[in-house]
């Protein structure tokens, strides 16, 4: 008897530890699927972390916002209110402190970096593109390269948002799919 107790509770922590993933791939994928899509513009960012894995580290244009607030405090979160601009780039409709429960407008919550002469910075969860070892090096070089020409089409990030939940899914370097840019290379 002791042994079937055991063995139905091994199945179910077993079921437990595959649901967990499995229900954050679920979300990531809905909001991938159902979210609206966003262009980023990014900006140059010299990264450098051997601990983390092959990536690209990504920083945007759209990263502070003017506030006349002064009790804003690193680390707090701040909910961005997204819209696009007139050339379909992620623009600030508003940014607050606490989720707006009379908006429908798509949001993310980034974190609050520093506040400083009327101007709050902060960072969007979503700044690290991760690829495969062997064509992350090339991605890198390109994309540094891409984001400091402004005389081209600018370098961006396509990223979903749905209820608050944001999924980077792509770099775009000139209108191409940054792993094809690679293997165009």
């Amino acid at each position: 008897m002791k042994t079937k107790q055991l063995l139905l509770l091994f199945g179910i922590v077993a079921l437990i530890q595959l649901a967990v993933p499995a229900s954050m791939i679920w979300d990531n994928q809905q909001t991938i699927e159902k979210g609206t899509a966003y262009k980023f513009k990014t900006a140059p960012v010299d990264p450098n972390n051997p601990f983390v894995g092959k990536y690209i580290a990504l920083q945007y244009t759209l990263e502070s916002f003017p506030s006349k607030d002064s009790t804003w405090e690193s680390g707090d979160p701040v909910y961005i209110y997204l819209t696009k601009d007139t050339d379909g780039f992620a623009a600030i409709k508003k940014a607050v402190k606490a989720k707006d429960k009379n908006s429908s407008d798509d949001f993310v919550v980034a974190k609050v970096n520093y506040a400083f002469d009327g101007n709050v910075h902060f960072s969007f969860p979503f700044n690290t593109y991760y690829m495969e070892e062997s064509k992350a090096y090339d991605a890198e070089v390109a994309y540094q390269e891409q984001v400091r020409d402004t005389t081209s089409y600018p370098t961006y990030a396509l990223v979903h948002v749905k209820d608050g939940n944001a999924v980077l899914s792509d770099v775009i370097i000139k209108n191409i799919p940054i792993k094809e840019y690679v293997r165009k290379k």
